[in-house]
């Protein structure tokens, strides 16, 4: 791995307003929204739901934060940069890796961010082993989402990864219960929600929070864990198909 690649990684992406605004700025906003417009403090509950729709904009941040670097993969295979990369002492391992620890940095932001407004400004309040499986759990439950990204940057082109990219950010969330609580889902999207691993992100944090529509933390983590294997499998295969190009 080299870190002098990695950084360099990072600093590219923390340049982008694009991320800075979806990866963090959009979760903050949209957590307010939701708190304080669609829900009352007269609500039943409200102490509970407040919290949730907390782990939910986290999880999209770090969502948005994973993926952000499939749109650059495209840009760098378009380029011929990718292929330049390959002639150099940087490995394939290296490459992706570096893309991967990239994408799982970038998410932390919004990780930090958005509990610090929960507590701050909506009064959340959990103990610190809550804290610590909502946020690790939250990100390291994100690894999925970096493949994914990589996989669609390996198959689309520069023109077409931002549609693609907000399509599949904006269906997961919508679909996987981040914008819709899956409490009030009919029972046809809540079965689809739980093929999606955003379904699944949001239950590492949900299961800190209440047992009502929440799935045990070993089955989070197992389905997730799948996910995981499945994607990274097609990203590795992916990538050495384009490699005997060279």
């Amino acid at each position: 791995m080299s870190f002098s690649y990695l950084g360099m990684e990072i600093r590219r992406t923390f340049r982008s307003v694009r991320f800075v605004f979806f990866g963090v700025a959009f979760p903050v906003l949209m957590f307010l929204l939701q708190a304080n417009v669609f829900v009352k403090s007269t609500d039943p509950g409200y102490a509970v739901i407040v919290p949730i729709l907390m782990v939910n904009m986290m999880a999209f941040g770090v969502l948005a934060g994973a993926m952000s670097n499939g749109a650059k993969l495209a840009i760098e295979r378009a380029s011929g940069w990718q292929r330049q990369l390959r002639l150099t002492p940087l490995s394939g391992a290296g490459y992706l890796g570096g893309k991967a620890i990239s994408g799982m940095l970038v998410g932390l932001p919004a990780l930090l961010v958005v509990p610090l407004v929960g507590v701050v400004v909506m009064n959340v309040h959990l103990d610190a082993s809550s804290w610590v499986r909502i946020i690790l759990g939250s990100w390291l439950g994100a690894i999925p989402f970096v493949l994914l990204g990589l996989l669609l940057g390996q198959f689309g082109t520069p023109d077409s990864m931002q549609p693609v990219n907000m399509l599949v950010m904006m269906g997961m969330g919508f679909l996987g219960g981040l914008w819709i609580p899956i409490d009030g889902m009919p029972s046809w999207m809540h079965d689809i929600s739980q093929l999606l691993p955003s379904y699944w992100l949001t239950q590492l944090g949900r299961g800190a929070l209440t047992t009502d529509q929440s799935v045990s933390f070993g089955s989070a983590v197992a389905v997730l864990g799948a996910w995981t294997v499945v994607l990274g499998a097609l990203v590795i295969r992916r990538y050495r198909k384009d490699s005997a190009r060279v």
